[in-house]
């Protein structure tokens, strides 16, 4: 018998309907002969309302002081009451289910708790379980500290916690979420938006990392490097509707037609930092973001220009917005060292990428984005580019414009 990992995300398993739902799909996959361990996402929301009880407000609120490893502790427990609930919808079904804590596998993690990363998987538990015909229903999100303390792998965690038990075991994923596969781009900015049937782990990885919900960033990482083959499913269709839907995530040898450009990736949770009257020599740039670095603050666009003083430069790069403030502090603080005249920040801006592997082998994906964007009177702030994506910055406000003419231009509406 075959193994399967299947993963439910939190709008998924909102409540005891889709709870039932998703069993009548763990329950199909059983019957056509497939040993299954299913991950759960907490229920749509709970983990916000976790997270809200032990922000810093709440937490001096409630008379409670703010800790890391406490912290997981209480945001693990949306997926230990989901992976309980469905464990328990699952035996009234007449089906054989345990649910499993990340401790119980077990799954190891660092000790960077909120934002843990897998260290190992010991399977042998599970697939024990898997072999004597029991579905095992695993709480993602999380993890166990090599001392024995719950570590959260970061939002979206569940994802990772999927392809990281599916490399463990052997088996391909498939992720179930509130959409029926990966399209070229948002279909609520553009309803010309097309499905793709198979799409590389690198454009997916790009598409994740540049805004693109459908999975998150460190859970393709996994799925590339140890080779899960990975599908993307819808959750609200019963067992046996809609046969070979979703979207196919593999490698890019895989996919007989390449596209020049895949998709249309964009982000609204973009603050650009502009650093005015730089010195201009070697050792600042280092001095700025390795101050950056160590505060944990992750820097995407970097620009640097010459300023009209001699010997002396302009910079820009982007931050997450929630960042920026904290950027802002930190670069501030080190002003006497670097010794930059003024600082400024602007989180009204958005990022906008075109990716695709066929980039590497077309010419005038550059020129057919910035012609574009130009004939919309979209004005580009940034550029970054890498070998199959290219992203810009522009003003927030034209975001859903400048999506839909790139999408237009490329071609995506035709697929």
């Amino acid at each position: 018998m075959s193994r399967l990992v299947m993963k439910f995300g939190g709008t998924s398993v909102a409540d005891l309907e889709r709870i039932r739902r998703v069993a009548r799909l763990v329950n199909a996959e059983v019957l056509a002969g497939h040993q299954v361990a299913v991950v759960v996402s907490a229920m749509s929301g709970k983990t916000n309302e976790l997270v809200a009880w032990t922000d810093g407000s709440g937490a001096a609120a409630a008379g409670l002081p703010p800790s890391d490893d406490e912290y997981d502790v209480v945001v693990a427990s949306g997926e230990q009451v989901t992976a309980g609930l469905l464990a328990m919808t699952l035996r009234n079904m007449g089906v054989s289910a345990r649910s499993w804590m990340g401790w119980q596998i077990p799954i190891i993690a660092d000790d960077a708790h909120g934002r843990a990363r897998i260290d190992d998987i010991s399977p042998e538990k599970l697939g024990g379980a898997m072999d004597a015909g029991e579905v095992a229903v695993i709480a993602g999100f999380q993890g166990v500290t090599r001392d024995g303390r719950i570590a959260t792998l970061g939002r979206g965690g569940s994802d990772t916690s999927a392809v990281a038990i599916a490399a463990a075991l052997g088996a391909p994923c498939d992720i179930y979420t509130d959409v029926d596969g990966v399209y070229t781009t948002d279909p609520r900015i553009e309803s010309k938006a097309r499905k793709l049937a198979r799409i590389s782990y690198e454009e997916m990885l790009e598409m994740a990392s540049l805004g693109a919900k459908v999975l998150q960033t460190r859970s393709v990482e996994l799925a590339m490097a140890y080779k899960v083959p990975l599908r993307v499913l819808s959750s609200f269709v019963e067992p046996g509707e809609a046969p070979g839907q979703g979207t196919i995530v593999c490698d890019e040898e895989d996919i007989v037609e390449k596209r020049i450009v895949s998709g249309v990736a964009y982000s609204r949770d973009e603050a650009k930092i502009s650093l005015f009257g730089l010195p201009d020599h070697p050792g600042v740039s280092s001095a700025i973001f390795g101050a950056l670095a160590d505060a944990n603050v992750n820097v995407d666009m970097i620009v640097q220009s010459k300023a009209r003083t001699a010997d002396t430069a302009n910079m820009e790069f982007t931050v997450g917005k929630r960042d920026a403030q904290r950027a802002v502090e930190i670069v501030r603080a080190a002003q006497p060292q670097i010794g930059f005249l003024d600082i400024a920040v602007n989180d009204d801006v958005a990022k906008v990428s075109v990716i695709g592997v066929g980039m590497r082998s077309h010419t005038g994906v550059a020129k057919s984005m910035f012609q574009a964007l130009a004939e919309k009177g979209v004005n580009i702030q940034v550029i970054s580019t890498s070998e199959i994506k290219i992203s810009v910055l522009i003003d927030a406000a034209y975001t859903e414009l400048a999506v839909r003419a790139l999408h237009a231009a490329y071609g995506l509406d035709q697929l």
